[in-house]
């Protein structure tokens, strides 16, 4: 018989899957913020819409997805942080509503609009969209102002509901840092895909300037993380406690964990190397896979070895662990069957992209493509 211990940590493994699948796609999110300063010309930025737009779904579909995984299995968790810390969630999510509109009718016939506010639709969701959602993540480390009474009803302890996050300089660096990384990964993704001199040197000197302050904030809030004290509970009482080191003990505690990490780091400084200095094409796919193992890494971090993935800083007990947050054995269990179709989910995702990028968009495509974002 499958243990509940198991299955919480069988669930929290594929949250934080779906969660490194989010981080990699959110290229487009990335791209989006380039089409002010990266084209020089209109066909140029429609090039650059269309790249992106032709892959925008997979994103909101792995969202959505990886929303309804967490609140499906740590039920808890997601009462707490959209019962209390709503106004993040809510910008995160109208970040991508007006996503979905600016692709749809864009170029639309008859649009009293113009292209120009759709335009700033797919900035403002590429830009708040990463960021805000890196100021979330970095809460599971950081902690949130929130309490629990004997009936789990939520307790925000501020009158900012969730906007404080944005007062933590750690939280700040994590939501830059993710805003730079998905900026990278769209130039990368924009080498990969569109076949325009012009662009690929104006996406080159971009990488550089990107890479730049994406690994200041990267590096800042990975060394805080490591020197700051962190969320423990005990296995058999469950009592939280503050423990000094908590993060770097995780990673010496799990060495699998610590190499995996490791290895996203230099699998997305690689891409870009070889992408910078020897004009590669593929650089996105060694960047991707190291971003969502660096991700994934992370995530194991701060729910795996008796670890809060959603401290209190308000009442230290009600912090949250995979344990104290997760649905019941017959919830966690039964979804776990549902679980075994991700594979084919993402062989399906490995298909429709192969089949949409079999060749790199051109200017001549664009003058001649009816159906265009």
């Amino acid at each position: 018989m499958l243990s509940q211990i198991f299955l919480q940590h069988y669930w929290w493994i594929i949250i934080s899957i779906l969660a490194s699948l989010l981080v990699f796609l959110m290229f487009v999110q990335g791209g989006q913020t380039l089409i002010y300063t990266l084209p020089q010309t209109n066909i140029q930025k429609t090039m650059i819409v269309n790249a992106l737009g032709r892959k925008w779904e997979f994103t909101f579909t792995t969202l959505v997805t990886f929303g309804g995984a967490f609140f499906a299995s740590f039920p808890l968790f997601y009462a707490t942080s959209f019962g209390g810390a709503y106004w993040v969630w809510i910008a995160i999510l109208f970040s991508f509503i007006i996503q979905a509109v600016a692709y749809e009718f864009r170029s639309k016939p008859n649009n009293v609009f113009g292209h120009k506010t759709f335009e700033l639709f797919l900035f403002l969701n590429g830009s708040l969209g990463p960021f805000l959602i890196g100021v979330a993540v970095a809460t599971f480390f950081t902690g949130a102002m929130f309490s629990l009474n004997n009936m789990n009803q939520v307790l925000w302890a501020t009158h900012w509901y969730g906007l404080e996050a944005l007062l933590n300089i750690r939280n700040l660096a994590l939501g830059l840092a993710i805003l730079f990384l998905v900026r990278v990964n769209g130039l990368l993704y924009l080498i990969n895909t569109i076949n325009d001199e012009a662009l690929l040197k104006r996406s080159v000197k971009g990488l550089i300037s990107n890479s730049i302050p994406f690994l200041i904030f990267f590096l800042f809030f990975i060394i805080s993380l490591l020197l700051s004290n962190g969320f423990a509970s005990d296995n058999g009482t469950g009592t939280m406690t503050v423990e000094k080191f908590k993060y770097l003990h995780n990673f010496i505690q799990m060495p699998v964990v610590m190499i995996l990490f490791l290895a996203g780091v230099v699998g997305v400084l690689f891409g870009i190397g070889i992408s910078v200095f020897r004009k590669s094409l593929t650089g996105i796919w060694y960047s991707g896979a190291g971003t969502m193992l660096a991700v994934f890494s992370l995530f194991l971090v701060a729910g795996f070895n008796g670890t809060s993935f959603y401290p209190s800083l308000f009442e230290l007990q009600s912090s949250l662990t995979i344990k104290n947050a997760s649905s019941s054995h017959f919830t966690l269990k039964t979804m776990m069957y549902v679980s075994f179709l991700i594979p084919f989910v993402i062989v399906y995702i490995w298909y429709a992209w192969k089949a949409i990028n079999n060749d790199r968009i051109t200017e001549e495509e664009m003058n001649s493509d009816e159906h265009k974002y």
